[in-house]
């Protein structure tokens, strides 16, 4: 008998193993995860708040990021904290619609502000002398507030196309939440349009924000050579090293989830490197940009005396 997605009330995640132990193991490993997570986060938050040095746009979007990646992470790991330990399996489907418009939007505003971040490094070091009055308060908040709503707005999109499917074999996800390779995967009928949303998906969130990426660090790239000195040019790149590893890290494993064709599809091998971006990356992000940077340390040196 076919089931549809007006018969569906739920789905069930596989998560990523039915072994008692390994769930224990994964639990704690993923509760580790998490606990830095939110304590990096919010302690890079509270340093750029409390600290006058760190008033800066740098730091304005540092702060933003941290909060996107903190808020990014709770859309999962709560939920596959709860799968590790329960028996309960099981995520209602308006429970897994808000959860992928949810993950989707802020993963999406992250690649939008993180062009955002791109920019703000070229003018930095391609402007120094205009830069406070290039990157003023009211264009950093914009393209803060520019990154959020292209983020949902575009999520927004893919969510109703993906919930108003068909959904005609099991309502079993081969994943740990609910994404959109293993949702289209449960579809039954014509999937022509799933091509078509890929490449939305691809064109509007991942491939636009990184050409503008692209763009900036050329620009960077060409102001850089221009420096004579080796020192000068050394700390001209440190500058935007973080930035830098940030973008290959995050860029790098969305790409290889959703640039590929279906044909390519593994489920344990994607369920990894989808941990990678959704729980590890966020925890990853306040190391980046704090452990080389000596105005974050002597501000949270400062708030600890």
């Amino acid at each position: 008998m076919e089931k549809n997605n007006h018969t569906i009330t739920e789905f069930i995640l596989v998560g990523f193993t039915t072994d008692p132990v390994m769930q224990l193991v994964l639990f704690v490993v993923f509760l580790g995860v998490y606990s830095g997570t939110v304590i990096g986060n919010t302690t890079l938050m509270v340093l750029i708040c409390k600290d006058s040095r760190l008033h800066t746009p740098m730091y304005f979007f540092i702060g933003n990021l941290s909060f996107l990646d903190l808020w990014y992470s709770s859309v999962y790991t709560p939920k596959i904290l709860l799968t590790c330990v329960s028996e309960e399996k099981t995520i209602s489907f308006a429970g897994c619609a808000a959860q992928f418009f949810f993950s989707g939007g802020l993963g999406y505003s992250e690649c939008y502000l993180l062009a955002a971040m791109a920019y703000d490094r070229y003018m930095a070091i391609s402007k120094p002398l205009l830069y406070s009055q290039a990157m003023s308060i009211k264009l950093c908040a914009f393209f803060v507030a520019a990154s959020y709503l292209g983020g949902f707005i575009n999520c927004s999109i893919i969510t109703k196309r993906i919930f108003t499917m068909n959904f005609c074999n099991d309502n079993v996800i081969d994943d740990f939440f609910c994404d959109l390779l293993p949702l289209v995967k449960l579809a039954c009928g014509r999937k022509e349009g799933y091509q078509a949303l890929m490449y939305f998906l691809l064109a509007s969130n991942v491939i636009t924000p990184a050409m503008l990426i692209l763009a900036s660090y050329l620009f960077i790239i060409t102001t850089i050579l221009r420096i004579r000195s080796t020192q000068g040019r050394l700390k001209a790149f440190s500058t935007c090293s973080s930035h830098l590893i940030s973008v290959t890290l995050y860029y790098g494993s969305i790409l290889y989830i959703y640039s590929r064709p279906r044909s390519s599809y593994s489920s344990d091998r994607d369920k990894i490197v989808s941990t990678f971006y959704t729980v590890v990356f966020p925890m990853l992000n306040p190391m980046i940009y704090s452990l080389r940077n000596k105005d974050v340390k002597e501000a949270l040196n400062k708030l600890f005396k």
